[in-house]
């Protein structure tokens, strides 16, 4: 019983210090303090860059020189819906932490629409959601369009103290469930989606478009709460 007890404490620790201290978890070729999470610079002007991208500015062949090569891009959709054209790593590190990364291209329904009219195929992903391939002229077309956020899940579960010791108090904590809550930081263009039986969500947009993660949300809340 012991050695089981020994081995799990062992395990964990292998999960968990390299998003704790720096200089574990380091790969070739990586500076281990740079790129981090929670290095989120400030413009002064409602701007932010983070990863060395800045949301609303940087493209995505911007993201693909700093994040590297193997991004896929897609259109993905829901049913009834006109989609969202993102890219996403499998796996990038960042600093010492290694994350999925998703990036959601700033794109206009219509430009999605006639993406999706001239697209090669679509995949069924999760569910009923779609992945559509684009064709190769609007692959192209793809790469000097602006990205207007950055999401990022963490390959090791972090809880609610480790959060607010890397990124601060939030402004405004939103309850899901009992085990999930938004930590906003409109400050930083931060929301921190902390989940007790899952995967943390980071998401980063400018500072001045934080409307656009916040709305939603209080809206969710509001309409939970009126229902019960």
């Amino acid at each position: 019983m012991k050695f089981a007890l020994s081995l799990i404490a062992f395990v964990i620790a292998a999960l968990i210090l390299p998003f704790l201290l720096p200089g574990l978890g380091k790969q070739e070729g990586v500076d281990p303090n740079s790129n981090l999470p929670w290095q989120i610079t400030l413009d002064g002007q409602g701007g932010s860059s983070v990863f060395g991208l800045q949301p609303g500015v940087s493209t995505l062949a911007d993201v693909r020189r700093h994040l590297g090569d193997m991004i896929e891009v897609a259109i993905i959709a829901q049913p009834d819906e006109e989609g969202a054209l993102e890219g996403y790593y499998s796996q990038v590190p960042l600093g010492f932490v290694l994350a999925k990364v998703i990036v959601t291209v700033d794109v206009p329904k219509e430009a999605i629409l006639a993406m999706r009219e001239r697209a090669l195929k679509a995949k069924h992903m999760e569910s009923t959601t779609r992945k559509i391939t684009l064709h190769p002229d609007d692959l192209a077309l793809a790469e000097q369009m602006r990205v207007k956020a950055i999401s990022v899940i963490p390959t090791v579960n972090l809880d609610e103290a480790t959060v607010v010791q890397r990124f601060g108090q939030p402004a405004e904590r939103l309850v899901v469930s009992e085990k999930r809550a938004h930590l906003l930081y409109p400050q930083q263009g931060l929301d921190v989606l902390v989940d007790g039986d899952g995967k943390e969500l980071l998401q980063y947009v400018a500072p001045r478009n934080f409307a656009t993660l916040a709305e939603p949300l209080r809206a969710s809340e509001a309409a939970k709460a009126a229902v019960q």
